[in-house]
């Protein structure tokens, strides 16, 4: 995916990516219309700790294509979560308003692995006028422990050398997921889990690496550890994930 897309505002941005098909619904279009990616960006894509925020394109494809499980009142988790910028855009997805205030359903979790990209996440949602939800639960962002599934709805912003069966099985009944992978050549890959439990994969597209940075094996761990796992016991011993701590985070 080479497409760049440009604008000098958030809603110029928002309006060629409509006009070049990558946003094609409505529901998408209004929710990414109400979030400024200005409030989620420190110097261009730079966000940090040596992070990167996804391309706007590239946050696009994601949300047009776990949208069927994006309905008002889903459970969504964003692995990656960066500076909240999808998080915020998710929320405007799965909110239910009652009398146009949200009554409490409809949950985003965010997890990062870096604890101040958590801090700093926070400030930008609240900056762009989701306080609230932060404060009733509707939206967490967490360095850590992402279980309490399951979740309609899965995406990761950093590429996993194979596929995380322990992701896979906290898809809902029916759920999908929007994942990267693979190490130097990637694909984006489309898992989805129907009523029955039945899981395919669908390869979208290949995308290539942008920005490498070592280091979120701990971070699977604890976000796929066994219920029956105590979190001391995690937190004593060295991550043994299927993520090793040399693994390839990319934000595509």
């Amino acid at each position: 995916m080479a497409w760049r897309c440009t604008g000098t505002t958030n809603a110029e941005l928002i309006k060629n990516m409509a006009k070049h098909g990558l946003v094609n619904s409505e529901r998408v279009l209004a929710a990414m219309s109400k979030v400024d990616r200005a409030n989620y960006v420190y110097n261009k894509a730079n966000i940090g700790h040596g992070a990167t925020i996804s391309a706007p394109h590239m946050h696009a494809h994601a949300v047009e294509n776990l949208l069927p499980l994006l309905r008002p009142g889903a459970r969504v988790l964003d692995v990656g979560a960066g500076s909240g910028y999808l998080v915020a855009v998710l929320h405007h997805l799965v909110a239910v308003l009652h009398h146009l205030v949200a009554d409490g359903t409809g949950t985003v979790v965010g997890i990062e692995h870096v604890p101040e990209l958590v801090d700093w996440s926070v400030q930008n949602l609240a900056r762009d006028g989701l306080g609230a939800a932060l404060a009733g639960g509707r939206i967490r962002m967490v360095a850590g422990d992402g279980r309490k599934g399951p979740y309609d709805a899965i995406h990761v912003g950093a590429a996993a050398p194979t596929m995380p069966a322990e992701l896979v099985e906290q898809l809902a009944r029916p759920g999908r997921m929007f994942i990267p992978v693979g190490t130097v050549a990637q694909q984006i890959v489309q898992v989805d889990k129907d009523a029955d439990g039945n899981v395919t994969q669908q390869e979208l597209f290949d995308v290539k690496v942008r920005t490498t940075m070592r280091a979120m094996g701990w971070l699977l761990r604890l976000l796929t550890a066994r219920r029956s796992t105590c979190r001391s016991r995690i937190a004593r011993r060295r991550p043994n994930s299927i993520w090793s701590l040399n693994a390839v985070r990319t934000k595509l």
